[in-house]
């Protein structure tokens, strides 16, 4: 049952290269994870893997109650989903041992084949936020190319793994790198031993079915990113961030776990607010200042909420962490700010050019080493959780209006920047 090589081999024909033997052999988890260059053979292994617990039903025989073996391959969009789907179809019926053991293909309503056994192995899409996964349930659930998911924390945490509560399912989270986003600190988390799982990587140079000539000239002419991203399946930046992930990396792990975030009369203290427009949130962060090195110790975000709160909101902060306050100023900002005018706050009016300046500033105190959090997460309706590393993870050049604990973070650092040193030149594309 576990031979998976020789279940290859034997009934499929097929010669599975070292990566995807490991893969088959090593994948048994609650949560396996495979991060991989294009043209591995992520979606060829997935087939394999779903054909094979099709045909062995690999769960305990109390789950037999749940009624038939059901796996599933879903991915972003139907048609991603499809070519795996279609590759399972494909190695069944052209394999003399299996093709008799198919019961029935569908198409529709979703692509379906069901063996001779009860098992069926199914393709799904995870559009809407999983929309069209909700009121089933699974013993093998393959996720095709999550890191391109637009909602990846809600789909997996809230729809997927629901999915397999009631058969102790299996899940894997199969893709490509895409940039340093969700999927890179979920393989984080597995890797540093914080979330129980299996990981494996993979180079595209793995798969000798390949033309290794073509994969030679692409590595000539990738720039290192791509090389790494798209051949070595490493998670790399993928150009334009305000913060390079390295940067976040060094403020999480460098974070001093554990120690209190009470107020200290021996510390200095400054708090940044960015006030809410239409579409985003208030933000209010603190930063405890040692010399020229800062620690958030305070963050709150708020959504939905009146002026008057805000200000209460505000005022509470000032009593908690009393120190200098900096308030966005733009538009009805100023009403804010004169609201507030006990406490001295300095005002900020974010033009281009200040907006600019801030997020330079920030990822100069980044590039230096000299800022550090903690993986700030908080709800944020509808089941989604916000997350501060995501945030930052995510915020680009060209694209930050939505930013706002970054903006948030900028306005309590800007006190702190040195006018006298030349900073990073702006790296702005459209502010």
């Amino acid at each position: 049952m576990f031979d998976h090589g020789y279940f290859a081999l034997r009934f499929l024909d097929l010669r599975l290269h070292e990566g995807q033997a490991r893969w088959m052999l090593g994948s048994h988890c609650r949560e396996n994870l495979l991060v991989t260059g294009n043209r591995w053979g992520k979606s060829f292994i997935s087939a394999v893997k779903l054909i094979h617990h099709g045909l062995y039903r690999p769960r305990r025989l109390d789950f037999d109650r749940c009624g038939r073996y059901r796996a599933v391959v879903a991915s972003i969009t139907q048609d991603q989903a499809n070519i795996t789907f279609d590759t399972v179809v494909r190695l069944a019926r052209q394999s003399e041992l299996i093709e008799p053991l198919i019961a029935d293909i569908k198409r529709t309503p979703f692509p379906s084949l069901t063996f001779g056994n009860g098992a069926t192995v199914e393709a799904r899409s995870t559009q809407n936020r999983g929309e069209y996964l909700l009121g089933n349930d699974y013993d093998l659930f393959i996720f095709d190319e999550v890191a391109f998911e637009t909602n990846p924390e809600y789909v997996v945490e809230e729809v997927i793994l629901m999915r397999l509560a009631d058969r102790e399912g299996k899940l894997d989270l199969v893709s490509t790198p895409n940039g340093k986003n969700w999927f890179y600190r979920r393989a984080r988390e597995i890797i540093e031993g914080k979330r129980p799982g299996y990981f494996q990587s993979g180079d595209s140079r793995d798969n000798p079915n390949i033309s290794q000539d073509y994969v030679d000239e692409r590595v000539r002419y990738f720039s290192e990113a791509r090389l790494k991203q798209n051949i070595m399946g490493e998670f790399v930046d993928s150009g334009g961030e305000i913060l390079k992930g390295v940067y976040i990396d060094h403020a999480v792990s460098h974070h001093p776990g554990g120690l209190t975030k009470e107020y200290n009369a021996e510390k200095k203290y400054i708090t940044g607010w960015d006030l809410a427009r239409k579409r985003t949130a208030t933000v209010g962060i603190t930063v405890e200042v040692s010399g020229m090195s800062a620690r958030i110790v305070a963050l709150e975000r708020l959504k939905m909420f009146d002026w008057q709160v805000t200000l209460e909101k505000i005022r509470a902060r000032q009593t908690l962490y009393p120190g200098q306050l900096v308030i966005d100023a733009t538009g009805l900002g100023d009403v804010i700010v004169e609201q507030l005018a006990d406490y001295h706050p300095l005002p900020v009016i974010f033009t281009a050019a200040v907006k600019a300046e801030l997020l330079t500033n920030v990822e100069l105190f980044h590039a230096r080493e000299k800022v550090v959090y903690e993986r700030w997460q908080l709800p944020d309706g509808q089941g989604k959780t916000w997350s501060l590393e995501d945030e930052l993870r995510g915020a680009r050049w060209d694209d930050n209006y939505e930013c706002d604990a970054l903006m948030a973070l900028a306005l309590a650092l800007w006190p702190l920047r040195r006018k006298s040193q030349p900073d990073i030149a702006p790296r702005v594309g459209r502010i």
